[in-house]
């Protein structure tokens, strides 16, 4: 059997995370009082791996549902790992939240051009239109990555970047520039500042993070997927 182990231990000196022990306290825990990430470090038993073989090869996202999941031949310890996938959608879903178990082989990149490119694998908070929360757990292959806020500057704000997207967008630095912005998702992505230190959110870890909402009141947890490339293995990650 193998443990797929992610000991997490915070960036020193950074307080917007906070580790807890446990599902209901993950869930229960504000993000509040500065704190926009909340990370349950788990030890997973089985073998993830042998259900990314059992599904083949492919190309993008495979979204992997109970019926899929049940239908695998699996060994024990291949059972084991479903078993795991099958519990955290049911622990999440019991919460009215919306999980999906994704098998990752690439995700689509931001061929526009441009100054800022706006893919997940681009430094970026999550937003929403009333209060909402991020759940990310990486099964197998590469875990997400986060950047300290204080390490961290809007793409937009960067006087550079900016002066561009205004070109291109053709107007004044007015309303309706910021509104373009917004449309085009170019005020989500961040650019780390020089001497920045991103840190794993690790594998089998659950993580809860803040996003982008009206009257949040703790700034977004910034964050992004990890670029793949040919011959890697495809990640197995629950998303909600």
């Amino acid at each position: 059997m193998t443990l797929r182990s992610s000991v997490f231990t915070p960036p020193a000196g950074y307080n917007r995370i906070k580790v807890v022990r446990s599902f209901e306290e993950l869930i229960s825990t504000p993000l509040d009082n500065c704190v926009n990430a909340l990370c349950w470090p788990r030890e997973l038993p089985g073998n993830f791996g042998e259900i990314a073989e059992r599904l083949g090869g492919g190309e993008g996202i495979l979204s992997l549902n109970d019926v899929r999941l049940r239908a695998l031949e699996l060994s024990d310890a291949g059972k084991i790992a479903r078993e795991i996938l099958l519990q955290d959608q049911e622990l999440l879903s019991a919460h009215d939240l919306s999980p999906n178990i994704d098998c990752i082989y690439s995700t689509a990149r931001d061929l526009r051009g441009g100054p800022i490119h706006t893919d997940v694998y681009s430094w970026h908070v999550d937003s929403a239109t009333a209060e909402a929360d991020t759940w990310l757990c990486t099964y197998l292959g590469a875990d997400s990555e986060g950047l300290r806020n204080d390490e961290a500057v809007r793409r937009v704000d960067i006087p550079e970047t900016r002066a561009q997207l205004l070109a291109t967008f053709g107007g004044e630095d007015d309303d309706e520039f910021l509104e373009y912005l917004t449309e085009n998702f170019y005020d989500l992505h961040y650019a780390p500042i020089p001497g920045a230190q991103p840190f794993a959110f690790g594998v089998g870890n659950l993580w809860r993070i803040a996003t982008e909402y009206p009257g949040s009141p703790v700034p977004p947890c910034i964050h992004r997927a990890p670029e793949t490339f040919p011959g890697q293995p495809p990640r197995l990650l629950l998303i909600s």
